[in-house]
């Protein structure tokens, strides 16, 4: 917020203004203990999720969407943990490189597996800087994006449960199987859902192959969603951040305070057997 509001906010709680220097000074210690932060080294994790959300900010007068990135994980101990963020207008598949050669730098490494959406330039990103990674597609983001190819509304209930049939198989290959039949079926109703699901289904198909157990909690970025839910609760009072850095000192502010939280939190896998 502005110098002006925060005075005014000292001075009705405090009974004192607070000068501009002094919130000058105070910005440039919070961004100093955030800056450290989001540098600190980083170290095994086993599953990675990615996830990117967008804010309006200012540019050259301007309203731009800038582009939220946000990676978490899941550590050995079965704890989660906030990886990184960062914030850019620059073009989507130069911002995932640099956001992810900037994790790799901190450390991390050992990742089984990564899970996302297909957000645009991650798929290249991910292939430079983590080649050989298994990934899974987000199955919640995969049935969203069906419904684009259904012909008719009254189609899409059905075509939603076919999806949660293929995705809640006992196995890959009873899924693949589910598959089949599917696009089968809607081969001649709506051929281009058809071909899209033959094409895109099974890359949500990548959780068959890690211990049971797990595969709830790792088979959507769901829990990257709750967070980018908690940060539009913060966000949604500014509306509009006068440039970049503002952005990035509150979501990262925020996400720092639930970091800690998972820190000290519950285990959120169990990390024995599958």
């Amino acid at each position: 917020m502005s110098t002006r509001k925060v005075a005014a906010i000292t001075q009705r709680l405090c009974g004192t203004e607070v000068s501009a220097s002094q919130v000058s000074r105070a910005t440039e210690q919070l961004d100093e203990l955030l800056e450290a932060w989001r540098h600190r080294p980083l170290g095994e994790v086993t599953y990675l999720y990615l996830d990117a959300r967008y804010e309006k900010v200012r540019q050259a007068g301007r309203v731009q969407d800038a582009a939220i990135l946000i990676a978490s994980g899941v550590k050995k101990d079965g704890k989660r943990a906030i990886l990184g963020i960062s914030v850019s207008l620059s073009e989507a598949e130069a911002h995932w490189r640099e956001f992810l050669e900037g994790l790799v730098v901190r450390g991390l490494h050992g990742m089984c597996m990564i899970v996302s959406d297909d957000h645009v330039g991650l798929e290249a990103a991910r292939k430079a800087v983590f080649s050989g990674v298994p990934w899974q597609r987000c199955q919640f983001h995969l049935q969203q994006n069906a419904q684009s190819y259904v012909p008719r509304v009254g189609m899409r209930w059905e075509v939603a449960e076919d999806i949660r049939t293929i995705f809640g198989a006992p196995d890959q290959e009873t899924a693949e199987s589910y598959l089949k039949k599917a696009v089968v079926k809607y081969s001649v109703p709506a051929p281009k859902l058809a071909d899209w699901m033959e094409v895109n289904i099974p890359e949500g198909f990548t959780v068959f192959s890690f211990p049971k157990n797990h595969w709830r909690r790792i088979r959507t970025t769901n829990s990257l969603e709750r967070l980018s839910q908690e940060i539009k609760r913060r966000t949604r009072v500014v509306r509009v951040f006068p440039n970049e850095k503002s952005c990035l000192r509150l979501i990262s502010a925020v996400v720092m305070e639930i970091g800690e939280e998972y820190e000290f939190g519950r285990v959120y896998l169990e990390m024995g057997s599958g």
